[in-house]
C-alpha cells in the first residue's frame, strides 16, 4: 500500500511539473473589419486582409501580446456583431455618432478625416434643400455620411443605399449618381486621384458628420473598459516610436494624425 501511495505521489508530481512548464492558453481576440475600405481596408486577389487598419491592428495585438483574429463584415453588421459578443472589438474607423456613443465605448482616435461633397466638375450646387431637390446621392448604409443627409436635407434628395464604397465610385461613374459624401482621404486615393474621377471633385467644404466631434476610432462594448484601455495604450506606444506613420506611408501618402508631425 505504501509502494502504491508513493507511486501516485510520483505521478502527481510529474504532472504538476509538466503543467507548470507548460505555456498558459493565450489571450485570442476577435477583432471586426469592414475590409472593402482602400487605402484603410482591402482584401487582396488571393483573400488577404491588408491595408492601414488590419496592419495597425495586428500590430497593436503584437504589443498587446494577444492572439488576434480580424473577421471582415460589412460596415453595418459590425456594431450589431459587437453587441452580441460575436467579436471583441471593431478595428475599422468609426465615427462618434451619440446614438454609437451610448451602445459601445471609443477609443482614442486614429485619424482626422473630414467629410466632403463629391460632385461633377461641370456642376455646382447650393447645398440647401431647395438646391439639392431631386438630387440622388449614393452613401453607405448605416454610415455617419448618411445619417448627416437625411437630417439635413430630408425628403429633398433621394438617397441610394450602398453596402460599400467600391459600388458608389461605380454608379457615380456610369453617371448613375448625382453626387456622393465621404471621407476626403478616402475618397482622394480611390477616386478623384483615379482616371474615373477626372471629371469628379469635392464641394461643401470640409464636414465633421460625427455628431460634430472630430475623429474616428475603434470601439467595444460598454463593459469592456479595460480592453479598450490596453488597446490605447498599445496604440498610443505605436503612435510615438513612429510605427503608426512607417505603416500608414504604406498604403498613403496624407497624415493622419497631428501627432505625426514628429515622425517627419
Amino acid at each position: 500500500m505504501k509502494r502504491r501511495l508513493n507511486w501516485l505521489g510520483a505521478v502527481a508530481a510529474s504532472v504538476f511539473a509538466v503543467a507548470s512548464i507548460m505555456p498558459a492558453s493565450a489571450e485570442k481576440l476577435i477583432l471586426g473589419n469592414e475590409g472593402s475600405y482602400p487605402p484603410f481596408s482591402m482584401v487582396s486577389p488571393d483573400g488577404t486582409l491588408t491595408g492601414f487598419e488590419p496592419e495597425l491592428a495586428r500590430e497593436m495585438c503584437k504589443r498587446m501580446n494577444v492572439e488576434c483574429e480580424i473577421v471582415v463584415m460589412d460596415f453595418k453588421a459590425l456594431i450589431p456583431a459587437l453587441l452580441q459578443n460575436k467579436l471583441d472589438a471593431v478595428a475599422t474607423q468609426t465615427k462618434p455618432l451619440p446614438e454609437r456613443k451610448a451602445k459601445v465605448l471609443f477609443g482614442r482616435p486614429i485619424l482626422f478625416n473630414p467629410d466632403s461633397y463629391v460632385i461633377p466638375k461641370d456642376k455646382e450646387y447650393t447645398f440647401t434643400k431647395e438646391g439639392l431637390k431631386g438630387v440622388r446621392i449614393g452613401l453607405q448604409r448605416s454610415s455617419a455620411q448618411a445619417k448627416y443627409v437625411q437630417e439635413t436635407f430630408g425628403d429633398a434628395v433621394e438617397i441610394i443605399p450602398y453596402d460599400n464604397p467600391d459600388q458608389i465610385r461605380l454608379d457615380l461613374a456610369s453617371g448613375r449618381l448625382d453626387m456622393s459624401l465621404g471621407p476626403k482621404i478616402s475618397w482622394t486615393n480611390e477616386f478623384l486621384s483615379k482616371p474615373a474621377g477626372k471629371d469628379w471633385k469635392f464641394a461643401g467644404g470640409d464636414l465633421w458628420t460625427g455628431g460634430g466631434e472630430q475623429g474616428s476610432s475603434w470601439i467595444a462594448r460598454k463593459d469592456s473598459a479595460e480592453l479598450i484601455d490596453r488597446m490605447n495604450k498599445a496604440l498610443d506606444t505605436i503612435i510615438a516610436d513612429c510605427t503608426f506613420t512607417k505603416l500608414r506611408k504604406q498604403f498613403m501618402d496624407v497624415g493622419l494624425l497631428p501627432e505625426e508631425e514628429a515622425c517627419k
